[in-house]
């Protein structure tokens, strides 16, 4: 791995400590922080999240986090709730993205069993964060909201419907799955992303 100044943002709503231990693993240290001069000058930007859309979005708000994110033009990677909150719009709390994907994040149905959590195969993978990765490989979710497939889908998934597992929008990437837990091949997607 190349030497790189490797951020991830930090708005007490992401698995921040775990996404560090798995940039560790491939020789990568990274930042943790919200400040927004070192952020714009990272080479690469990790933004995680777990836990409720509108609850992180008042975090990102309060920290100006919320207009500095689209604004990045080097490679950035949302995961789980991070990918849901870079789209337009999430039913959960009926609440606004950041609106890099023009896409709206929906709810699974009541019928559904929620959260879809565990490991689930990932398919029609194309583009460099999928580079060296094969169709029907496993990967770690936990979400019970879902992208559907369009146009900027990565990758896809099947779970009672096909939904998008990964997204990209010029230098914005995004994962619905956890990479950080998604062993060799979560690995390889941040090494990947490192990479790009």
């Amino acid at each position: 791995m190349s030497k790189q100044n490797i951020v991830i943002i930090d708005y007490e709503a992401g698995n921040v400590q775990s996404v560090k231990y798995a940039l560790e693993r491939l020789g990568v240290n990274a930042e943790i922080t919200n400040c927004e001069k070192t952020i714009r000058k990272a080479d690469k930007v990790i933004f995680p999240g777990v836990g409720e859309a509108s609850w992180a979005m008042k975090k990102l708000k309060e920290t100006g986090l919320d207009k500095l994110i689209p604004q990045l033009k080097q490679p950035v990677l949302g995961i789980c709730l991070g990918m849901q909150l870079m789209c337009e719009q999430t039913e959960e709390g009926n609440t606004k993205g950041l609106g890099i994907f023009p896409v709206k994040t929906l709810k699974f149905p009541a019928e559904d069993k929620v959260p879809h959590m565990g490991w689930n195969q990932i398919d029609q993978v194309k583009g460099d964060l999928f580079g060296g990765i094969a169709n029907k490989g496993f990967v770690y979710f936990v979400h019970s909201y879902y992208v559907p497939v369009n146009k900027y889908t990565l990758a896809d998934t099947k779970y009672i419907r096909d939904f998008s597992a990964s997204l990209q929008k010029d230098n914005f990437y995004a994962c619905q799955f956890h990479p950080e837990k998604s062993g060799d091949i979560g690995q390889q997607v941040l090494s990947n992303f490192i990479n790009l």
